[in-house]
This record gives structure tokens, C-alpha cells and sequence, in this order.
């Protein structure tokens, strides 16, 4: 590694994560020799001996570790990433598409529940060119064969009437955002969340072109996520960070939620708000520039896993995997469980899988 003129404690941390995958050493057991034989030998003049820069990582990136999301209630807070106070907090979780949810973050998603917090999630937009046309059909033939109406000629005609490069007609769309709300309200329920009260369709304008090229964000949208930002007055927001998203929808949705906070940042509600951003289907956060580790047990990956599964139209056939053809469920654990085992080889406790933020402000 080239010395950089100066040592950041994120890029100290990122040298030192470094050397223990180059010599394959947990943090507490590299020497003096480790950093000089992998040119490294600037951070020692720079910053500190080897021993003492072993020990100031170490204990960076455990305390960083926190089952407590949302803050522990009633304990000392000095090395935590998030505050005790208040208790419980007011948590927006910002989802792009209405599984990013429980891919990126389900694990933290049910942890906050289950702590006694007032989670809300907001699924930015409807997701509604995602849902495959035999899906549709499969649904509107559920339907009929519960007595609730045919419709599955009509549909199976504007479906067979479709013309190539033009967009979706509008009641077929209709269709597959509805069956995207219900999946994700099923998500929610999974996990112990109020779907009717505390999960919010924000149908953000920008997405809804009928084709895979969306639209540009205007005020409208904006406005959209002010509102709701305003009604909840959130402690916490999480938002996605994975910008990597093929489609580019991640990237407006990130842009949405910080122009908006942008907007209300001098109220006295978001004074106290602070923005955790999460990474899921298409990438990880570094180790380096994480803030936040909230680790996972067995029991709750396999919670995490069912909530994911109830995203039916999102199963078995990913209609918009990118490079990665795995599903979405294979993406998340392995990811997660990936990130647990480089804490173990780095000599942190060894868990079942680990959930990773890096926080914005």
C-alpha cells in the first residue's frame, strides 16, 4: 500500500483490516515486522508502535458492534454508535423497492421492533415493472377461484397486446404494484410490524414511466418524502447506500431522502435525527467505513430469510438480477454471514451473521 500523507482513523482502520486478510493474522497477533515486510512502515512513523495501533483498532471496531440499534435504554452510551436517549426512538427505515427492506437490513428491521421502538417503513417506490406477466395472471386466477371476480380474459388480452418498447399499459401496472404492496405488507407482518399503520406506499412520481428508463426527480417527489418525514419526525432514518443498483433507482431514492432532509434540516425534530445508510443486494459496506455492526442470531437469519420469502414475485427467477444471478434471499445471507466471518478472522467474536451501517450525519 502507498503511505497516504495523512492517517484518517477510517484509513488506519482500513490498513490495519488490510494486514490481517495479506498475513492472514487476527488484529491482536500482527508484529512490528508484519507492518514493515507489507510497507507499512509510515503508519508507524506517523501515527503509533505497532501494539498500540493493534489495540486502538480492536477496540474502534468492537465497539462498533451493538445489538441495540436503536440505542440501549438505561446504560452507558460512551462507546455505543447510538445514543441511549431517547427511549424508545421514532425509526423511518427508507426502502427503493418494497424488499429492500428485509433484504438489506431485516434482521436490524425486527431487532428495532422487538426493542419497543416506532419503526415505520417507507417504500419509496411501487416496484411495479418487476412482477412478471404470468405472476399477474396467476393472481387474477386466485381470484376468480375465490369468487372474487373474472377478470383473468381481459387482463391475458391488454397482456398479449403489449407492444415491444412501449410502456406498460397503466391497469397492468396497477396490478403489479398491488401485488408488490401486498408482499410487502406480508414482509411486515412477518416481522412483527403494524402493516396498516406503520408501512407507508410512497409511489414516488420519478419511478412511474412504464419502463425500465425512469423519469427525473422533481419537487414533487421531494415533497413527498418531506411530508412523510415531518408526520413521523424521526430519530433515526435508514436509507439505502448501495449505489451500485444496475438500474440506477437506488441512487434516486438516496438523493430523495437527503434533498428532503436537506429541506427540514433546521427543525428542531430533525436537530436530533441522524441517518444510517445500509447496503444490501448489490453491494457491502467496507469494514473500514462502517459505523454500526448489528449482529445476528441463527433464529433471527432464518426470521430475516421468511420475511424476504414473502416477496413472492422477487423468488425463484430474480426478473432484474444485474450480474448476479442468485436470488435475492442467497445474496443477503451470504453477505451477511460473509461479513461475520471476516470479524472472526480478525479476532472479534465469531457470529452467525452481521448486518452492516455506515452513518451519514
Amino acid at each position: 500500500m502507498a503511505p497516504p500523507q495523512e492517517w484518517s482513523d477510517k484509513l488506519i482502520r482500513k490498513a490495519v483490516i488490510w494486514l490481517c486478510q495479506t498475513v492472514n493474522k487476527p488484529i491482536l497477533k500482527l508484529t512490528h515486522q508484519d507492518y514493515i515486510k507489507n510497507s507499512l512502515s509510515d503508519l508507524l512513523e506517523r501515527v503509533d508502535t505497532y501494539d498500540q495501533i493493534n489495540i486502538r483498532v480492536f477496540n474502534e471496531i468492537q465497539h462498533i458492534i451493538s445489538g441495540w440499534p436503536g440505542g440501549k435504554p438505561n446504560a452507558d452510551d460512551s462507546t455505543r454508535p447510538v445514543s441511549s436517549t431517547p427511549y424508545p426512538k421514532r425509526v423511518i427505515i427508507f426502502s427503493p423497492h418494497p424488499d429492500d427492506d428485509v433484504i438489506s437490513m431485516g434482521g436490524t428491521f425486527n431487532r428495532l421492533i422487538e426493542q419497543g421502538h416506532d419503526v415505520h417503513v417507507a417504500y419509496q417506490t411501487s416496484g411495479n415493472v418487476a412482477v412478471y406477466d404470468d405472476v399477474v395472471l396467476q393472481n387474477i386466477d386466485t381470484a376468480k377461484e375465490m369468487g372474487f371476480g373474472d377478470a383473468f380474459e381481459e387482463i391475458r388480452e391488454i397482456i398479449a397486446n403489449k407492444k415491444v418498447g412501449e410502456p406498460e399499459p397503466r391497469k397492468l401496472l396497477d396490478l403489479k404494484g398491488a401485488i408488490r404492496r401486498a408482499e410487502a405488507r406480508a414482509a411486515c407482518r412477518s416481522i412483527g410490524l403494524n402493516d396498516r399503520t406503520n408501512a407507508h406506499f410512497l409511489n414516488l412520481p420519478f419511478y412511474e414511466t412504464g419502463g425500465i428508463k425512469k423519469g427525473q426527480l422533481s419537487d414533487d417527489d421531494i415533497e413527498i418524502v418531506k411530508k412523510l418525514m415531518r408526520e413521523v419526525q424521526p430519530h433515526q432514518i435508514y436509507a439505502a447506500g448501495d449505489l451500485t443498483d444496475p438500474h440506477g433507482t437506488h441512487r434516486v431514492c438516496i438523493e430523495a431522502v437527503l434533498r428532503a432532509f436537506e429541506e427540514v434540516k433546521d427543525e428542531p425534530w430533525a436537530k436530533e435525527c441522524h441517518i444510517w445508510l445500509y447496503r444490501g443486494a448489490w453491494q457491502e459496506w467496507d469494514l473500514a467505513v462502517a459505523d454500526m455492526a448489528v449482529p445476528l442470531s441463527p433464529e433471527e437469519m432464518i426470521r430475516k430469510r421468511h420475511a424476504i420469502f414473502r416477496h413472492l414475485s422477487q423468488k425463484d427467477i430474480v426478473p432484474f438480477p444485474g450480474e448476479d444471478a442468485r436470488e435475492f434471499w442467497q445474496r443477503a445471507e451470504d453477505r451477511t454471514q460473509g461479513t461475520a466471518e471476516l470479524f472472526n478472522k480478525i479476532g472479534l467474536p465469531e457470529y452467525q451473521a452481521i448486518e452492516l451501517f455506515a452513518k451519514l450525519l
